[in-house]
């Protein structure tokens, strides 16, 4: 007698038809007859009294189908329980990157917490830093990384680096990466995110602080769409070197450093005060920094490091 045996004799004895059961069970009727004759043969007694209106259980039978409930239910409560002892350690972690830094560092993170973390489901979502912020502080997320990461109550923040803007415009006949003067940057043509994004935010506040005015012709929220109007000459943008280092490679897009002053941001990994602890946070931080070395390295003289490394 197996447990199959048992779950056709249960579903017989609560359909009280050999024909309904077989049906549910998507059986041949024949082939459920002989599972249940099979059972009778192995125990030694008659289980079922069939008539014309159906089947009914003898004493025997009552006693069975009682037995095998509580067998198969604690079955498959021994499957649950076995698969969460696997579980116990595995945690899953919501995280949030920028639409530029999911471009550039997030398959490094997603296969260093792969490979370095087993145990954790990295469940990953992009979205604009000031949009990140508020999902975090809403507990849609677990954890983001993001730049200009306000320092308000429920959230804990840390700085990770600081990295210096460019304006992305079309390669012109002046030198390849030539600097430009933050007021003469504001008489270009400006494709850029809306109000609340961090990007906007620092162009607008050093405008402001210098009393100067900031004019944007398009206001897009997307990265691609504001190197797509910047490569068909509609417009130049303020951008992270990293999001267009492959444009700028390959001759299709000139990052001149903006000066006078330098506009710069700082990145954080945050996460909110109401949620975790996590097992695996120290490790994440790590994989995340890891993750980074090489964004470092591509941003050269444009970023600066803000946690202690070895060489």
């Amino acid at each position: 007698m197996n447990l199959r045996q048992l779950r056709y004799f249960v579903r017989v004895i609560e359909a009280g038809s050999m024909t309904r059961a077989a049906e549910q069970l998507h059986v041949a009727q024949t082939a459920l007859g002989m599972q249940i004759r099979q059972i009778e043969e192995d125990l030694g007694v008659a289980l079922l009294v069939r008539h014309s209106r159906g089947v009914e259980p003898t004493k025997a039978g009552h006693l069975l189908h009682e037995r095998a409930n509580a067998i198969l239910k604690l079955v498959e409560q021994t499957r649950r329980d076995v698969a969460e002892c696997e579980r116990d350690d595995s945690e899953t972690i919501r995280f949030g990157i920028t639409p530029a830094l999911m471009l550039s560092i997030g398959t490094e993170l997603a296969v260093t917490v792969r490979q370095q973390l087993p145990q954790v489901f990295l469940s990953m979502a992009e979205a604009m830093s000031h949009v990140l912020v508020d999902m975090l502080a809403r507990q849609e997320l677990d954890y983001i990384l993001c730049y200009d990461v306000p320092d308000r109550s429920g959230l804990v923040r840390t700085a990770l680096l600081q990295d210096d803007l460019v304006l992305a415009s079309l390669p012109g006949p002046r030198p390849a990466g030539a600097p430009i003067a933050f007021v003469d940057m504001l008489d270009e043509t400006l494709a850029m995110p809306e109000a609340g994004d961090t990007v906007r935010a620092v162009v607008a506040r050093t405008a402001q602080e210098l009393g100067l005015e900031l004019t944007v012709a398009y206001e897009v929220r997307s990265v691609a769409a504001m190197k797509n109007l910047v490569l068909r000459g509609a417009a130049s943008s303020v951008l992270p070197y990293f999001s267009i280092v492959d444009e700028v490679k390959s001759g299709t897009l000139d990052a001149r450093p903006i000066v006078m002053p330098a506009l710069r941001r700082t990145l954080f990994l945050a996460c909110a005060t109401s949620a975790g602890p996590f097992r695996n946070e120290a490790g994440l931080a790590g994989a995340v920094r890891a993750s980074l070395t090489g964004l470092i390295a591509v941003l050269g003289p444009l970023a600066q490091p803000l946690w202690p490394r070895t060489a």
